[in-house]
C-alpha cells in the first residue's frame, strides 16, 4: 500500500512541475493514455541525498468546464473571466525513511504529504499571434501528511509565481517551453515538519531546532512538452534556492541549492470525439 501511494504522489510532484501545453486550442474533452516517467529529487529541501524514481502511471485527463483533471494539476474551477481565474488544486510529494536519510538518522520518518487549496491565477500579458503568455499564480494551500491511518494537518503554504508559456519554440517543431519563478512563505508547522530536530532525537552534530515562519527559499522551474501523434514527451528541471530561508540554521539543511529533474512520456490510446478550447 505504502508502495502505491508513494507512485500516485510522486507523479502529482511530476506533473506539477511539467511546462503548459498549448496556450489555446482544441482538444478532446477526455484522454486516457498509459506512461513511463523518471524522476530525481532530494529527499526535502535542503537535503543533500537525492532518489531515482521510475514511475508507470495511467495518463487521464478530463477538460470540463469545471472539474479539470489534466497533466498540470488536478483542479475544479471556481470563478473566472477573462484575465483571472480561481480554482482549486493539489499538490503532493513522496515519503522519506529516516533511516536511509544520514541527515535524519534515529528520526521519525517523513510520511507523503499533500497541500490543497484555491489558487488565483492572473494573466499578465499574452500574444496569440507570437504564441506567448505570462501570467502570475497565486496559491494558499494546506499542508497535510498521512500514514494512511490518519491525516494530520501540518501548516499553511504560500508560493506565488511568475509563469511564462511560449509555444511552439523553434517554429514548426510543436516544442513548447514553460518557465515558473517566485518564493515561497509557510508557517511554523510546515517548516517544522521538515527542519525541526525534537531535543529526543538531538545529538551532538544535530542540535535539538525549533523553526519559526516566513520566507521558505525560492523556486525556479524550466520545463519542455511536445506532442508527436499519440505520443506527449515532457522533461523538466528545478531549482529551490534556501539562501535566508527562515529554516536555514537548521542541522538538517545541507545544501542550499536544492535540484529536482524528470522526464516522461505519456501514450495516449483512446480520446473523445467531442473537443472543447482549452485555454491554460
Amino acid at each position: 500500500m505504502r508502495i502505491n501511494c508513494r507512485v500516485i504522489v510522486s507523479l502529482l510532484l511530476l506533473s506539477f512541475l511539467l511546462p503548459a501545453s498549448a496556450i489555446c486550442e482544441e482538444k478532446p474533452l477526455w484522454e486516457i493514455g498509459v506512461g513511463l516517467g523518471l524522476l530525481q529529487i532530494p529527499d526535502y529541501r535542503g537535503s543533500d541525498e537525492n532518489r531515482l524514481y521510475l514511475l508507470p502511471y495511467p495518463y487521464l485527463v478530463y477538460r470540463g468546464d469545471i472539474l479539470k483533471v489534466d497533466e498540470q494539476r488536478i483542479s475544479g474551477q471556481i470563478f473566472k473571466t477573462d484575465r483571472i481565474l480561481l480554482d482549486f488544486s493539489i499538490f503532493g510529494s513522496v515519503p522519506v525513511k529516516s533511516s536511509n536519510n544520514s541527515a535524519r538518522a534515529g528520526m521519525p520518518d517523513l510520511d507523503p504529504t499533500f497541500e490543497l487549496g484555491p489558487a488565483l491565477k492572473i494573466k499578465l500579458w499574452e500574444s496569440k499571434e507570437d504564441k506567448y503568455k505570462l501570467d502570475m499564480t497565486l496559491p494558499v494551500r494546506a499542508f497535510f501528511s498521512t500514514d494512511f491511518s490518519s491525516v494530520r494537518h501540518e501548516g499553511w503554504v504560500f508560493s506565488p509565481r511568475i509563469n511564462f508559456v511560449k509555444d511552439d519554440l523553434i517554429p514548426d517543431t510543436g516544442l513548447n517551453l514553460g518557465l515558473s519563478v517566485g518564493p515561497m512563505f509557510a508557517d511554523s508547522g510546515y517548516h517544522d515538519y521538515y527542519y525541526a530536530v525534537e531535543p529526543a532525537y538531538a545529538t551532538a552534530v544535530r542540535p535539538a531546532y525549533s523553526a519559526g515562519g516566513g520566507y521558505s527559499g525560492s523556486t525556479l522551474t524550466v520545463g519542455l512538452s511536445k506532442a508527436y501523434k499519440q505520443f506527449i514527451f515532457n522533461a523538466f528541471v528545478s531549482a529551490d534556492f534556501l539562501q535566508r530561508a527562515s529554516f536555514e540554521d537548521s542541522s538538517l539543511v545541507k545544501r542550499e541549492t536544492s535540484i529536482m529533474s524528470g522526464v516522461n512520456v505519456s501514450w495516449i490510446f483512446f480520446k473523445s470525439a467531442k473537443t472543447v478550447t482549452v485555454e491554460k
